[in-house]
């Protein structure tokens, strides 16, 4: 018996829980596709000399990714929690990033790359393919792993 069935009702959870990884992985590419058009548009907008504004269809896949991860976490526990941990660094690094393009733009300097929110959507892709890419090489691994 699961402790919590009784204050949250999670048997919707158990039938979405085995699609979690593959929506992670799916949201954690859309992620890195709206990041290198939000940087597009920051140094667009940096150029300018005006402050860069959040991209919003990136904001969304953070937000995704936040809520996809809090529901990983409760289906499978240490998997979802670790994958959270990558999640919310890459998005505080994102809000500092935004920050520092921000003085950037002001101080008319040259508008860099997020390279730290960068390093962590890679390590979140990274992560994600391996719960969602796993049977790719399932095989192999228990060849090597268990034997």
């Amino acid at each position: 018996m699961d402790p919590l069935q009784f204050l949250i009702p999670l048997g919707w959870l158990s039938a979405v829980g085995p699609v979690l990884p593959y929506a992670i992985f799916t949201m954690a590419v859309a992620n890195i596709v709206t990041r290198h058009l939000a940087h597009r548009r920051h140094v667009e907008h940096g150029t300018d000399g005006d402050s860069v504004d959040p991209y919003t269809p990136h904001v969304f896949t953070n937000i995704g990714l936040v809520l996809l991860g809090v529901l990983f976490a409760i289906d499978s526990p240490v998997s979802g929690v670790i994958v959270s941990v990558i999640i919310i660094t890459m998005v505080i690094a994102d809000l500092f990033e935004l920050e520092a393009r921000n003085v950037e733009a002001r101080n008319d300097m040259t508008i860099e790359a997020p390279k730290s929110a960068i390093a962590a959507s890679g390590l979140l892709l990274v992560y994600a393919s391996y719960y969602a890419l796993f049977f790719l090489v399932e095989g192999i691994w228990n060849q090597y792993i268990v034997a």
